[in-house]
């Protein structure tokens, strides 16, 4: 299969290129500079251009680009970045597609779980509504910006993505070097929940949307069993051998990270219901498997 992708040098992005090539499949990176490998393909997610020449013959795309979320302090330009870089992006993206004469026959769009802002304790499926705030904001304004595309007919799903549990990236790229220096601990009370998915799934689970006809709409990208950030703290001393016995007060969080301390602070009990319905099988369920994978 030739499949497209965004986002192709990230965390996730990388490890899909690499999963899908060894498979065999060819993988097109949609680039923003002027494409130096065969392999690349020019875009300006800003400037509403896409170079649809180079998508033909595409069944699928893989649209992961965006600013971190948590890569900096959220100013009121960062958040400003935030967001642009999703809802242009994806709208440059979808309106490119939709005017090919012939178009992939599935977009996979990012998405997040920041859709249903703080869910306390409450499981949440994919059937909740979005909730209030910066994050949840953003994503409906993300997920619309794909319109053109389902106009068009192209099965679009939107892959609602929880904390990545990696070695080398994300928020638990950050974790592990500070658990294993002994400072690890509670964020706040530790009593909010945090919805994961080891690495490896996350891969695995982007190419079942792609493979699985039926999906199409939003799908939770979540381990089945969101844990505390207290149980989190406790596991990762267990596998790393190190004591938990710090803890980074609300205070002193506000003040480091700005608004986006909320986030970090607020709990979410996302499950993967359209996901195990449509047969996934997860390789690490659990949170103790999928920080030893990583």
């Amino acid at each position: 299969m030739r499949i497209a992708i965004t986002g192709s040098t990230g965390l996730i992005g990388t490890a899909l290129v690499r999963s899908l090539r060894t498979d065999g499949h060819e993988v097109v990176r949609l680039v923003r500079h002027e494409p130096t490998a065969a392999d690349e393909v020019r875009w300006n997610p800003a400037g509403g251009q896409v170079d649809t020449a180079g998508l033909a013959g595409c069944e699928a795309v893989v649209h992961l680009a965006g600013a971190g979320v948590g890569d900096r302090r959220w100013t009121a330009a960062y958040k400003q970045e935030i967001r642009d870089s999703r809802v242009l992006g994806t709208r440059t993206l979808a309106q490119a597609l939709a005017s090919m004469d012939a178009p992939p026959r599935v977009l996979v769009c990012g998405s997040a779980i920041g859709y249903y802002g703080d869910t306390g304790d409450r499981r949440t499926d994919e059937s909740a509504p979005a909730g209030a705030g910066f994050l949840p904001e953003v994503c409906v304004a993300w997920e619309d910006a794909a319109k053109p595309a389902q106009d068009a007919g192209i099965r679009t799903v939107f892959a609602r993505t929880g904390l990545v549990v990696a070695r080398s990236g994300g928020a638990w790229g950050r974790l592990f070097p500070i658990f294993r220096l002994g400072l690890g601990g509670r964020l706040g009370d530790g009593s909010q929940y945090w919805s994961f998915i080891s690495l490896h799934d996350h891969i695995r689970a982007l190419r079942h949307l792609v493979d699985t006809e039926e999906l199409s709409g939003p799908v939770n990208l979540t381990a089945p069993e969101p844990v505390t950030n207290r149980e989190v703290t406790a596991v990762m001393g267990r596998v790393l051998n190190r004591p938990t016995l710090f803890t980074v007060p609300a205070p002193v969080l506000r003040i480091a990270l700005g608004d986006f301390a909320e986030d970090v602070l607020g709990s979410q009990r996302v499950v993967p219901r359209r996901l195990l319905e449509s047969g996934f099988a997860f390789d690490h369920p659990r949170i103790m498997e999928a920080i030893r994978a990583a």
